[in-house]
């Protein structure tokens, strides 16, 4: 196993994940993010160097971290061969099994090796599947014009707003869910439409592997367009940055899949997959 710690083999390594599309995609936006400043503290393993099979993006371990905290206890995945993944997940100096943590990927073996490993490290797991999507080229995408009203704006989120995020976020509605999404707000980009008091009626924002998330408009407010305009503002956005416009969704959600396709968005064959690991001895205490 080794770290990269090199910013000139962490921009090598973007170079090769970019031959590897789309199953490297959550790595190359972790990467994309630890090259910057590396807003949330992480590292990059790889089994070897630079013909690596596997690599890994995680916390850095030096960093004092809440083992309940499996929203920033999160890992990219991509791997070229599975049993190189498989012996880099078993590291502990790659992953640390005594937390709660999530890993995320877009290839069917993470799940099948996340099982086998943690049924040694008496380690529960949780999976989660996600249709996959990406805009190629949000610069082709019209601009979003619409009448509203003068008392909306809009605007960025502001950290004040995470406890409304976190509130309607389906994977939210606790302490460690609302400083997660107040990291976000601070670290990456976000869109949201506001209104006249302040607080945002719909948003979306990116996440740590340079993903847009949680997308919302608050039941009253739908209709209205104001999901168009605040996916189509941030994917742009991302695009001028430099970052793929990336993101999930759920099979069930119907509206979000309709706006999608709308968008001439593209649904990547492999799917989002995500699985957040639990310490037997955690499970009284986790709350996913």
């Amino acid at each position: 196993m080794l770290v990269l710690n090199c910013s000139m083999k962490l921009q090598m390594l973007e170079k090769m994940l970019r031959l590897s599309f789309p199953e490297s995609l959550k790595v190359y936006g972790a990467v994309m993010n630890i090259n910057p400043g590396n807003p949330f503290r992480k590292k990059v393993v790889v089994d070897s160097w630079p013909d690596f099979k596997a690599v890994i993006t995680r916390p850095q371990k030096e960093n004092e971290m809440d083992d309940l905290d499996h929203y920033t206890n999160a890992h990219a995945v991509f791997y070229k061969e599975l049993q190189a993944y498989q012996e880099l997940v078993e590291n502990i100096n790659a992953i640390n099994w005594g937390q709660i943590f999530q890993i995320q990927g877009l290839q069917d073996g993470i799940c099948e090796i996340s099982r086998t490993v943690a049924l040694s490290k008496q380690v529960g797991v949780k999976t989660s599947s996600f249709q996959m999507v990406i805009h190629s080229n949000p610069d082709t995408l019209p601009d979003v014009r619409l009448q509203m009203d003068p008392k909306l704006t809009l605007a960025y989120l502001d950290i004040s707003h995470a406890s409304l995020l976190s509130k309607t976020w389906s994977r939210g509605g606790n302490p460690r869910s609302q400083k997660y999404l107040a990291n976000l707000i601070c670290c990456f980009p976000s869109v949201c439409v506001l209104g006249d008091n302040g607080y945002p009626l719909s948003w979306s924002l990116t996440d740590q592997f340079a993903t847009m998330i949680h997308g919302y408009t608050l039941p009253e407010h739908r209709r209205k367009g104001y999901s168009r305009l605040v996916a189509t503002t941030l994917a742009k956005k991302l695009h001028s940055h430099g970052f793929p416009a990336q993101g999930n969704v759920l099979e069930t959600n119907i509206p979000s899949i309709t706006l999608l396709k709308s968008m001439n968005a593209q649904f990547l064959p492999c799917p989002f997959l995500r699985v957040i690991h639990t310490p037997f001895r955690f499970l009284a205490k986790s709350h996913l």
